[in-house]
């Protein structure tokens, strides 16, 4: 099985005066095509930073990050954009849907910024909701839906261009247990029928149990964990 994303000695580090404080320190981690992997740690220890940097949303202070064996370093600005857009997909605590816009809307907004025409756009996001379950609601607006549904339409938002690849930031913090299994079901689901591989960063005690490969950030080093 292939590596989708590797990263090599990877340093974050921030100057404050005189003193230097490494976030991050020398992390070496590979996550599998088709694998679902979480990383714990307290808040402060450097999660959504290693996210940040495995996403090429931020750069290392040194240290490598390879995509599919490519090196970040070696895309330009417009190419890591487009990279961002067509193989990667993200998930936050909060879903950062657009108010004003319909279920359906909101979903086509990245095939739209990829240039895709408004109808096939609006086809495929179809497709998608199909996948969450949420066909009957696409001309409903994000005030209209509950906190588990809006996290869908977050996730199908986040698979509509078919990425390789989906980077989840405590994609659950705010939904009840019922619906984080929803959610968790959701994500083993798709991962099954599109060999998506997942890079989740939760505190979920429930997510932590039920996903096998674990990871914690401790001390800006990155340790392989067991339940």
């Amino acid at each position: 099985m292939n590596n989708i994303i590797e990263c090599i000695n990877l340093t974050k580090s921030y100057q404050d005066g005189d003193s230097c404080f490494n976030i991050l320190n020398k992390i070496s981690f590979e996550l599998k095509t088709g694998e679902i992997a979480a990383i714990i740690g307290k808040s402060g220890s450097g999660k959504t930073t290693l996210l940040h940097l495995l996403a090429g949303l931020d750069n290392p202070t040194s240290g490598s990050v390879l995509f599919n064996g490519k090196l970040f370093t070696s895309m330009s600005s417009n190419k890591m954009a487009t990279f961002r857009n067509t193989k990667l997909g993200f998930i936050y605590q909060f879903h950062h849907l657009l108010l004003d816009f319909n279920v359906i809307e909101n979903v086509a907004i990245p095939l739209l910024i990829n240039n895709k025409s408004k109808k096939e756009s609006e086809e495929i996001s179809y497709e998608i909701l199909k996948k969450v379950n949420l066909e009957e609601k696409i001309k409903k607006y994000p005030c209209e839906l509950s906190g588990g549904e809006r996290q869908r339409v977050a996730i199908a938002r986040a698979l509509v261009n078919k990425p390789v690849l989906i980077i989840a930031d405590e994609p659950t913090g705010h939904l009840d247990q019922y619906n984080t299994k929803i959610i968790l079901n959701l994500i083993f689901q798709l991962n099954a029928d599109f060999n998506t591989s997942f890079l989740i960063v939760t505190h979920d005690p429930f997510l932590i149990k039920k996903i096998s490969v674990l990871f914690k950030i401790k001390n800006g080093q990155l340790f392989s964990y067991k339940n």
